[in-house]
């Protein structure tokens, strides 16, 4: 059942995601996605969200890889970096695209335990030989300025630190169009999701040739 976690008026949910380790196909070109409930088609119906349109964009591009998507809905930083080990070892992807974060801003965890759990992942990927690109998210302001700022400043830091691909921020050009959202404010609704790929493809093309 899932579990719902409201903070400032924002819910985040958290249930199990679309993914099976054992149901991983081994393959040299796999594009491993590792994120939370943006990429776990929270509250959308099934093959609707922006991983499924990635798949669908591949294709269509004739670029031969298998997507991959771990995500998992209310998934921490922390549950990434635990998690990643065995899906590396498992999928062996080309790429990684790490997209969490969010769930630890919204709770209120230490900046640098967030960091670290970045650090080690994008560490970890590249041990792994995979290419990995990092997406960006920010906090409402109700946070307070000074820790939505740093928090924002974590993912384009780690990414020139590391020399990975970055997406600045995920809910670019439509943060503030509440009717691309769910009622809950904080999770892209279906028409969102074209969107959602149109920022990811530009930084994650130039990885996938």
């Amino acid at each position: 059942m899932a579990r719902r976690i409201i903070i400032a008026g924002l819910l985040w949910g958290c249930a199990n995601g679309p993914w099976a380790l054992a149901a991983i196909p081994v393959t040299s070109r796999t594009i491993l996605v590792l994120g939370d409930s943006i990429s776990a088609e929270y509250g959308l119906p099934r093959d609707t969200g922006w991983v499924q349109l990635l798949r669908g964009r591949l294709q269509d591009q004739h670029k031969d890889y298998n997507v991959v998507n771990a995500s998992i809905s209310g998934d921490t930083t922390g549950g990434g970096a635990e998690r990643l080990p065995a899906l590396l070892e498992r999928a062996k992807p080309a790429v990684v695209i790490i997209e969490l974060g969010g769930n630890d801003g919204l709770r209120g965890l230490q900046l640098s335990a967030t960091e670290n759990n970045l650090r080690s992942m994008i560490e970890a990927s590249q041990a792994a030989h995979a290419r990995v690109l990092l997406v960006g998210m920010q906090l409402p302001p109700n946070y307070g300025r000074d820790f939505t700022e740093r928090f924002a400043k974590l993912y384009p830091t780690l990414a020139a630190r590391y020399h990975t691909a970055l997406v600045p921020f995920l809910f670019e050009g439509f943060a503030d169009q509440l009717d691309l959202f769910q009622p809950d404010r904080i999770h892209p609704t279906e028409a969102a999701q074209a969107r959602l790929l149109g920022n990811v493809w530009p930084y994650l093309a130039p990885l996938v040739p």
